[in-house]
């Protein structure tokens, strides 16, 4: 699996460029201020969509679509909701329509059928249409400014900006990467935000297990003590 670009080498600045100068004089700051901000948010939603994606690397076709809860939450389905929202958010709310399975909530498929992947449907089908959707979506965001009105096709105060999309885009990516973090730990212990482990604790196997021991003993010493709830 190919890599995504990193969330730092985002490129979303639609006020300069290589053929449109810095803006110069006393209001430049105002004019640069919606670029930052576009810039951030995407610099954020690139991050989770790298985290979404790099869950899948190394594992086996069984593996990426196995579910590891009770409600049936697994890899690949992940990639497919994810992909829906952003053709959502970043196509037809706009106007700029992109091909890509609707999300159960809207009405217009079977309860979850965004949420898991049918065997028809291969790893690199679902990854392939997620990189199309998230550059379709950064199309959208790069032509469009930030106070621009589009309308989600549910709902009687459907309408939204485009600063909005990439607020709720990028809650509802880094979500459902914290769900793929966890289904990766449950299927082979991979851990981390980014790969080799970023962002937990250093350790072997015999560390984890104590820690995790410490903090079962934790949780029982607390029961143990608290008063009965009614």
């Amino acid at each position: 699996m190919t890599e995504t670009r990193s969330g730092t080498d985002s490129r979303t600045d639609t006020d300069t460029g290589p053929d449109r100068p810095a803006p110069e004089g006393p209001d430049s700051s105002a004019r640069e201020a919606p670029t930052a901000f576009k810039k951030d948010l995407l610099t954020y939603l690139q991050d989770a969509r790298d985290a979404l994606l790099w869950k899948l690397e190394g594992l086996s076709e069984y593996d990426v679509r196995r579910p590891l809860t009770p409600t049936g939450t697994n890899l690949l389905g992940l990639v497919k909701h994810a992909t829906a929202a952003e053709a959502l958010y970043f196509g037809e709310t706009f106007g700029r329509p992109f091909e890509a399975p609707r999300p159960w909530i809207t009405g217009d498929a079977e309860p979850n059928a965004d949420l898991w992947a049918t065997p028809e449907e291969s790893r690199e089908l679902i990854v392939g249409r997620y990189r199309a959707a998230c550059a379709h979506a950064d199309a959208t965001i790069d032509a469009l400014p930030l106070d621009a009105v589009g309308r989600v096709p549910w709902g009687d105060r459907n309408a939204v900006t485009l600063h909005h999309g990439l607020v709720h885009m990028t809650a509802e990516t880094q979500r459902h990467a914290g769900h793929a973090d966890i289904v990766r730990e449950l299927v082979d212990g991979a851990t981390g935000q980014r790969r080799g482990g970023e962002n937990t604790a250093p350790g072997d196997g015999a560390w984890w297990a104590a820690h995790r021991a410490r903090v079962e003993r934790a949780a029982r010493t607390a029961a143990d003590r608290a008063p009965e709830r009614p």
